[in-house]
């Protein structure tokens, strides 16, 4: 299982060393908004400011996205992924793709050195 600070959006884990690249793991998800929805978000516009129904329709699709990309990942025998990025395309009026993907990586921690001698 890829640990939640295994995945950065850094290209190096802070404290390991990358030993293999497995490529591009990705995740994708496709969302549309409902009619309720929609209704409902166009209500919250009269009045301005957050648009919550909106708000947590993207959270769940980039949180939908994420799981998938991390699952890609373990697919692949990776225990981390560098380079993480989301993106996402409006595919037709009311209907967006997120991309979420990074890097996976197979990463070791490194060792500490522990000083040898008088300090």
């Amino acid at each position: 299982m890829i640990e939640r600070h295994m995945v950065v959006t850094a290209f190096e884990l802070p404290g390991c060393r990358i030993e293999r690249s497995f490529g591009v793991a990705r995740g994708i998800i496709v969302r549309s908004r409902s009619i309720v929805g929609a209704l409902g978000a166009s209500l919250q516009t009269i009045f301005g400011g957050n648009i919550s129904l909106y708000t947590s329709l993207c959270e769940r699709a980039r949180q939908d996205a994420y799981e998938r990309m991390i699952a890609q990942a373990e697919g692949l025998g990776a225990n981390g992924i560098i380079g993480m990025r989301y993106d996402a395309t409006e595919i037709a009026k009311g209907i967006t793709e997120v991309l979420c993907y990074g890097t996976a990586v197979r990463a070791t921690p490194l060792l500490l050195r522990v000083p040898v001698g008088p300090a």
